[in-house]
């Protein structure tokens, strides 16, 4: 598979690409794929009749629940084909285990060199990875294979341990960091203490994962104004998922996480499964193209995400998208609230006095959602509290318990033994006890 400039072609060109793509992907999985042809057979569906994009809506989607229930019956090749394994991380129900062949690990390779030129990297930059490329991870294995295949120095570093992160920045001097961005914080901390001088340092750049960096706007959130403010780098968000295979990178101007439209079809469906109308916010859900282990067609990702359509200033004229504005599966409902997540974190990154923080979400006696944030900082004080309430009064309505404990104990909270993925939210609204 090679890379093609099809982002910078016409939208009536991609589109006439996708389409041909699509037909030969569901010629696969209805012969290969024991879930999507029991699927198309259960509802009539004639896949010779699904010619266009707008045809997709005559097949039923898939969520991660069918993921989940069915995992096996989605692979489209024998053991002996696949090379790789990995899972989601099952911070919304039972990991997922997905599968790659050579073919797929080639087109992930494709799908993060492509991000890399997005973020404007070159053979000439070298790649510090504070991501994992074990315990099942997908991304850190992308990230690597990506930079394989632009010709791109790799350090595989791992997560955390900023010691062992600026030991290694100012050995090899690497020029992009793949980290989530919090973490950057605490690599500046970890300089300012130890007198590293970490503003003229090799890195000018961080694609930042896990975390978003942008408001709704696009305009840089609180968190990225605290890292820029104090380190001069250029931050790059991106949005992925494993299941999606797929990345959205944002490119030097900053609008939004670009589609790579020879990889995945996009539709953003509303509650019942119909697109919204163009320009609106929807649930993200892809379509895979050219995937052999295991494809998938209509995913729900469960992401409500905003597309942004105009022709971006770099020249590509596919499709954007914006940070996640929440997950369906994490919408709360607060004392007659609608609340997403991201909105709180928002406003917690507002006070330099917190230190980092967790949001907890549980149900009470009679079903309904309570919200527990608790708070790390260095100087807990009733003049504080009193702050973030009236900032949370003021920005979402309401205001939910709070609870101080030192930074110790939430980091515990937030990277638990074991955990491949930072958590800023825990959602123990469906836990059995």
């Amino acid at each position: 598979m090679k890379s093609t400039p099809i982002d910078r072609t016409s939208l009536e060109e991609i589109k006439e690409f996708q389409e041909k793509r699509l037909k030969e992907q569901l010629e696969y999985v209805n012969k290969f794929s024991p879930y999507y042809s029991k699927l198309f057979k259960n509802h009539s569906i004639d896949i010779s009749e699904i010619k266009r994009i707008e045809d997709l809506v005559y097949i039923p989607v898939t969520t991660k629940k069918e993921l989940q229930a069915n995992n096996h019956d989605f692979f489209c090749v024998p053991p002996d084909k696949i090379i790789d394994y990995v899972t989601t991380s099952g911070t919304s129900g039972d990991p997922v285990l997905c599968i790659s062949t050579e073919k797929d690990l080639h087109r992930i390779a494709l799908n993060e060199s492509l991000s890399y030129e997005e973020a404007g990297l070159s053979n000439q930059d070298i790649i510090q990875l504070t991501t994992t490329l074990d315990r099942r991870f997908m991304a850190g294995i992308a990230y690597f294979l990506g930079a394989q295949q632009s010709g791109i120095g790799v350090i595989r570093v791992g997560s955390g341990v900023p010691e062992l992160q600026w030991d290694t920045i100012q050995k090899i001097k690497p020029t992009v960091l793949v980290c989530v961005p919090s973490f950057l914080l605490k690599m500046i901390e970890f300089a300012e203490e130890n007198s590293i001088d970490f503003i003229n340092s090799s890195v000018k750049k961080a694609i930042c994962i896990g975390e978003p960096i942008r408001n709704p706007d696009l305009t840089l959130n609180v968190l990225a104004k605290k890292i820029t403010s104090q380190w001069n780098i250029r931050l790059y968000s991106t949005y992925a998922s494993t299941e999606m295979a797929t990345a959205f990178t944002e490119c030097e101007y900053g609008k939004g996480g670009h589609h790579h439209p020879e990889l995945v079809i996009t539709e953003f469906l509303d509650e019942n499964n119909q697109p919204v109308p163009e320009g609106e916010p929807g649930e993200l859900t892809i379509t895979h193209l050219q995937t052999e282990g295991m494809p998938l067609v209509r995913f729900k990702t469960g992401d409500i995400i905003q597309p942004f359509y105009e022709k971006c200033e770099c020249g590509r004229v596919s499709l954007r998208v914006g940070p996640v504005i929440g997950r369906k599966n994490q919408m709360i409902k607060y004392k007659g609230t609608t609340l997403y997540p991201p909105s709180m974190f928002n406003l917690l990154n507002d006070f330099e006095d917190i230190c980092n923080y967790v949001v907890e979400i549980s149900s009470n006696d009679i079903n309904e959602d309570e919200i527990l944030i608790k708070i790390g900082v260095k100087n807990a004080s009733e003049n504080l509290l009193s702050k973030v309430k009236d900032h949370f009064r003021a920005k979402l309505r309401v205001s939910p318990r709070i609870e101080f404990m030192s930074t110790e104990e939430i980091e515990l909270l937030k990277n638990p033994p074991n955990s491949r993925k930072t958590r800023l939210l825990i959602d123990k609204r469906n836990s059995v006890i």
